[in-house]
C-alpha cells in the first residue's frame, strides 16, 4: 500500500499525476486498486466572494487528479483486473451553497466515476464512495451533524473504509457509488450547508 498527500506532488497537475503512479507502481511492483481522495478548496464562502482561485483548487485535485491519476494507473490495472475508487462526497448530490465549488467539483466526479466504468470496461472496474459527515474527532458541531443523518450518529473512518473494502471484492459492480452517510440523502427536510 502507498498513502500520498499533499508532499508527493500537486495532482492538479498532469505530470505530478503521473510521477505518483509510477512511483506506487515501482515501489508497489503494480498496481491493483487505485484510490482518488484528493480534494482542496472545501472551505464555506458566499457565492459571490468565490475567486478564480478557489474554483480552480477545488477542481485541480478533485477532477484534474482523479483524471490524469487514474490515465496513469490504467495499463497497470488493466493487467491486473484493478479497480478505481473515487472519494466523492455527498455534496455531489445536495446543493451547498457556501460550498459551491467544491459541490460542482465532487458532482464532476461522480459523473467522471461513471465515464471511466464505461470506458474501461471489462477490464478494469470504477466505482465511487460517497461520504456523508465523517470526523476523526467529534467536534463542537457533532450534534447537529448527527442530527442530519437517519441513523443519528457522525460517521467514522471504519465506516468509509468498510464500503471500500466491500468494493474490492465486489467483482460484479462497477459504475455504481456506495453513500455512507448515515442515511443523511434521505432525511426529508434536512438542512443543507448554507
Amino acid at each position: 500500500m502507498l498513502a500520498a498527500g499533499r508532499r508527493d506532488g500537486d495532482l492538479s497537475r498532469a505530470a505530478d499525476g503521473r510521477a505518483l503512479v509510477a512511483r506506487a507502481v515501482e515501489e508497489l511492483g503494480g498496481l491493483d486498486i487505485v484510490i482518488n481522495a484528493a480534494s482542496a478548496g472545501f472551505g464555506p464562502k458566499p457565492f459571490e466572494q468565490v475567486s478564480e482561485e478557489d474554483v480552480d483548487a477545488a477542481l485541480g485535485a478533485t477532477i484534474k487528479g482523479s483524471f490524469f491519476v487514474t490515465q496513469a494507473a490504467v495499463p497497470h490495472l488493466r493487467e491486473s483486473g484493478g479497480l478505481v475508487i473515487m472519494v466523492e462526497d455527498v455534496a455531489a448530490y445536495q446543493p451547498w451553497p457556501s460550498f459551491a465549488a467544491h459541490c460542482a467539483a465532487k458532482a464532476a466526479q461522480a459523473m467522471l466515476t461513471r465515464t471511466l466504468a464505461k470506458a474501461l470496461a471489462p477490464d478494469v472496474r470504477v466505482c465511487g464512495v460517497a461520504p456523508g459527515a465523517v470526523a476523526l474527532e467529534l467536534g463542537d458541531d457533532a450534534d447537529r451533524r448527527s442530527a442530519e443523518s437517519a441513523l443519528r450518529r457522525v460517521g467514522s473512518p471504519d465506516d468509509v473504509a468498510g464500503a471500500i473494502l466491500y468494493l474490492a471484492g465486489a467483482r460484479f459492480v462497477t459504475g455504481a457509488t456506495i453513500v455512507v452517510d448515515g442515511g443523511r440523502l434521505v432525511q426529508s427536510g434536512t438542512s443543507s450547508r448554507a
